[in-house]
């Protein structure tokens, strides 16, 4: 009877694990020394070990001739537990027998002492599936069992353990195993079959099985009834994964954005019955090993391949940007999990695909983060293709002197250089013939004017008609005569009342008015008319640009905040409101006896 190759290979010593020496030395010292526990956790990875050591660790405490801390397989045990006749090792699959009758039945049974063994081991399988009830009726036991029996638990989540289990038990992690130990497992394997196993091939499988042997040795034994010379060819075959060259093909296609010729791909490796799952898997492995080339200085390391997909890779991975990479592991990522919840799978492909090819369809971070790295690469393989040395800057432009007359007509006439259709036309947008300025901006190294700013033309620009307030011979110095410009701009009416050519005699003169006079005290809500106005104009006097802006604006107090809302958009463009604060606040403060916040209303 044909037995499959992960049972017939089964490793019946410690010596035959691969992959796994941090436990099956310590496994083997324990047994050679008799410092054996009575519980212990199996965890790691499907595949990778877990149940093969359990059983050879039960046979190894039990067996009467144990060599260097292995079982000898000659003994009457050994070879009754091989064949089933020992009933003192007990093999439970918690996913099965996972109630509070099962663990009541083996905490019953373990009272009893080994019929043939030394000792009752029971292997519990798949622990992590008992129930909260199970585990609390295991503990007792577990914690403190009868001298003859030995516990061995075995999971692939051992999160879902109760900390109670885990505190009671000795805990061996099993890790993933490499791929070339798998490829020189299987290179003996189909060896010692009359198999002919191609490296390449071995490392294919290596790569498909993530570090499980009983996954390996599986698909080898799927691979060899194809054909008996295993190729890798053969193996994607029966792994019903795509060929290299066609997945090679489909990111060189993503990474032109040629959506047209990735969605044929697609149409092909369905119409070959390609699985969509493994299809993005694969993908997604393809670029995980993009990101590795651009981020790790030494990426063989860390990718299983030939030198020649190497290089291929590396080719491939040039074409894009790790932002790209990253809004693709995203997308192939999301796609992965919703190719399990649907039933139309070459949807969600050809969707995954698109999107890819098209990061701007996106609105999401990452695709605006791959359409800005597109853009970085562009102008930086713009400056490196010399294109500012073909169009003179601004700055170059106006520094150059314009060239004598006889100069100019001895130059012999140069060659226009054939620009594209959209670039702009310099002769039309730059005035070249006016006078250059007498100072220059350079690009590279900006440099302060020479001359003070026009403060009186930008007033002229925007006061509105208010320029005029306040003139060039005006000093500095001398303060502000509001009642004299009330009386001035109001037409006659003048709110304040006009006061007699001469003073009677017998009036005594009155005091000069205290700065205390003058404060306004303002209450919650609008201000009036007159006191914005005061604030306005000692506001403009300060800070000439400001002339005209706040004009028929109105200002609210409310709270410690003094809000200020303009009349036309041109004050919010224009200034911020720290400016605004800089010269208005000082003012206010003095006027209205108290220092406000001061807020542009938007």
């Amino acid at each position: 009877m044909y037995r499959v190759l992960y049972r017939k290979w089964r490793p019946q010593v410690f010596d035959d694990v691969v992959g796994q020496p941090q436990v099956t030395v310590t496994l083997a010292s324990q047994v050679r020394e008799n410092r054996l526990s009575h519980a212990y956790l199996f965890t790691g990875a499907r595949g990778t070990g877990k149940t093969t050591c359990a059983k050879i660790l039960s046979k190894a405490v039990n067996c009467l001739h144990p060599v260097n801390g292995n079982p000898c397989n000659e003994c009457e045990i050994c070879r009754g537990i091989d064949s089933g006749t020992v009933l003192d090792i007990v093999e439970i699959d918690a996913a099965s027998n996972r109630g509070i009758d099962d663990i009541r039945l083996l905490r019953d049974e373990a009272n009893f002492t080994p019929a043939r063994a030394k000792y009752r081991v029971y292997i519990i399988d798949e622990v992590h599936m008992l129930t909260i009830e199970a585990f609390n009726a295991l503990l007792k036991t577990l914690e403190e069992p009868p001298e003859h029996v030995k516990f061995i638990l075995a999971t692939t989540e051992v999160y879902k353990l109760p900390s109670t289990i885990l505190s009671r038990c000795q805990r061996f992690d099993f890790r993933r195993i490499e791929p070339k130990v798998i490829a020189e497992r299987l290179m003996q394997v189909a060896s010692a079959e009359g198999a002919v196993l191609q490296p390449d091939a071995a490392m294919l499988i290596a790569r498909i099985a993530d570090g499980g042997m009983r996954d390996a040795l599986s698909l080898l034994d799927r691979a060899m009834s194809v054909e008996n010379t295993v190729t890798a060819d053969v193996v994607s075959v029966s792994a019903g994964l795509m060929g290299r060259e066609q997945i090679y093909s489909l990111c060189r296609t993503i990474a032109q954005r040629d959506v047209a010729g990735a969605l044929t791909l697609l149409d092909e490796l369905h119409n070959a019955s390609c699985d969509t799952q493994r299809l993005i898997t694969e993908l997604t492995d393809q670029f995980r090993n993009f990101l590795i080339i651009q981020t790790v200085k030494a990426p063989e390391n860390l990718i299983v391949c030939t030198a020649s997909e190497m290089a291929e890779l590396k080719t491939i991975a040039a074409g894009f940007t790790k932002e790209e990479i990253l809004f693709a592991l995203r997308v192939l990522t999301d796609t992965a999990d919703a190719v399990k919840r649907t039933q139309n799978r070459r949807v969600e492909a050809e969707m995954a695909v698109i999107r890819l090819c098209h990061p701007a369809a996106e609105n999401d971070a990452s695709a605006l983060a791959a359409r800005v790295s597109v853009l970085e690469k562009e102008l930086a393989a713009l400056k490196t293709q010399g294109i500012r040395a073909e169009i003179p800057s601004a700055a170059s432009v106006l520094q150059t002197p314009a060239p004598e007359p006889a100069a100019a007509a001895q130059e012999p006439p140069t060659e226009k250089i054939a620009m594209p259709a959209d670039t702009p036309n310099f002769e039309e947008d730059v005035p070249w013939e006016e006078e250059p300025p007498k100072y220059s901006l350079p690009f590279d190294e900006p440099q302060p004017p020479t001359e003070q700013p026009d403060f009186a033309g930008f007033a002229a620009e925007h006061s509105g008609g208010y320029a005029n307030r306040f003139s060039e011979t005006q000093e500095d110095d001398a303060p502000f005569d509001f009642d004299a410009f009330m009386a001035e701009h109001s037409g006659g009416r003048s709110e304040k009342p006009a006061e007699p050519a001469e003073a009677p005699a017998s009036a005594a003169p009155e005091p000069p008015a205290s700065a205390e006079e003058n404060i306004v005290t303002p209450r919650e809500g609008e201000l009036d008319a007159r006191t914005w106005l005061r604030i306005i104009l000692d506001t403009e006097r300060s800070f000439t640009p400001l002339v005209g802006l706040l004009t028929d604006s109105k200002a609210v107090i409310r709270g410690e905040a003094l809000i200020i809302y303009p009349a036309s958009n041109k004050l919010r463009f224009m200034l911020q409101e720290d400016i605004l604060a800089r010269y208005l606040g000082p003012v206010a403060q003095r006027i209205l006896g108290k220092m406000y916040i001061i807020k542009l209303e938007n």
